[in-house]
């Protein structure tokens, strides 16, 4: 259900404000470096809707005495006086100085949340608390950091279209101690992550492109082959690929896979997947990809300007999902 003409506008006009104040800030701040120390002049701060029901009702106490005057009633109202002003210097306090000294982007596939892990330091010797920091729209990350410690932070983000994705920027702010002003301030990060297209499709892998060599099906009939892994036994599988060993000892028929000789590796080719769109022929690829760690093949990418040569594990899988983040169709 569609919300009604004044509270879309209303919706819209805080949208809009938010906006061009985020707008002001960045102008304001400018690009920021780490390490990085909060100073005072970028820290912003504002009553809460606790801090001002409670200025109200101050302010209706300061009538209330004076009418009465009674001396007792305005006595209890100026200490509270006092102690609201020191809680809105103790609560822009919870971010000046704090320190930046480090933040990463890790990368994630489309459409998925990632992480970025920040590296914050308290110099000072009075704890940190009720410190949130929140990267639009996901939900924030809430922490404390005690007195001259280093704390890192992990913060979840969500991931766009594939390819480089630039963090504009993120919040940092705290409620502490009473919960009636909100300070915060913007970080404008220099952080970039990668975004891997979404691994989908349902294609089968490609074939191993080389065809194996008499010195290899020499090894492979002689049992010289790598064991790779087990998996339960399939009616069509032949009875000499059984594990028998295993079964001696009283598990269940498992059927022993071995890595395929040296050389011997799929070819993951873009230009083969002629029947799919650019994008879904990199989110088949991508879905290949993750196959291939699955089942510990090597393996090589095939872009039409670029090509990943075979190998297998973290870094090949690292490469050949980059490789399709980045691609230009």
């Amino acid at each position: 259900m569609r919300s009604s003409g004044p509270y879309r506008y209303r919706s819209r006009l805080r949208a809009a404000a938010a906006d061009a104040l985020a707008r002001w800030a960045r102008a304001r701040q400018g690009e920021d470096a780490i390490p990085l120390m909060l100073r005072s002049r970028r820290i912003y701060i504002l009553p809460t809707g606790t801090g001002l029901a409670g200025a109200l009702l101050l302010f209706l106490m300061l009538l209330a005495g004076l009418n009465y005057n009674n001396s007792l009633a305005l006595l209890l109202c100026f200490l509270l006086c006092g102690v609201v002003l020191v809680s809105m210097h103790e609560c822009h306090r919870m971010l000046s100085g704090l320190k930046l000294l480090r933040a990463q982007a890790d990368s994630t596939f489309s459409g998925r949340q990632g992480q970025l892990l920040l590296l914050f330091e308290n110099p000072h010797a009075r704890p940190r608390s009720g410190l949130t920091i929140r990267h639009a729209p996901c939900a924030p990350a809430t922490f404390e950091l005690p007195a001259t410690a280093t704390l890192a932070v992990p913060v979840a983000y969500q991931a766009g279209n594939r390819g480089r994705q630039r963090m504009e920027r993120l919040e940092l702010s705290s409620r502490a101690p009473l919960g009636l002003f909100r300070a915060w301030t913007w970080l404008h990060l220099p952080l970039t992550a990668i975004i891997y297209p979404a691994p989908q499709g349902t294609l089968p892998l490609p074939s191993c492109g080389e065809q194996p060599s008499r010195a290899e099906r020499r090894a492979r009939a002689s049992g010289e082959e790598e064991w790779a892994w087990l998996r339960p036994f399939r009616d069509s599988d032949p009875p000499r690929s059984v594990a028998w060993k295993a079964f001696a000892r009283g598990g269940p028929l498992m059927v022993a896979h071995y890595d395929a000789p040296a050389g011997r590796h799929r070819t993951l080719d873009y230009a083969r997947l002629t029947a799919l769109a650019p994008e879904r022929r990199l989110s088949q690829l991508a879905q290949w990809v993750l196959e291939c760690e699955r089942l510990g093949e090597r393996y090589a990418l095939q872009l039409p300007e670029r090509t990943v040569p075979a190998g297998h594990g973290l870094a090949q899988r690292r490469a050949c999902l980059e490789a399709l983040a980045v691609y230009d169709p």
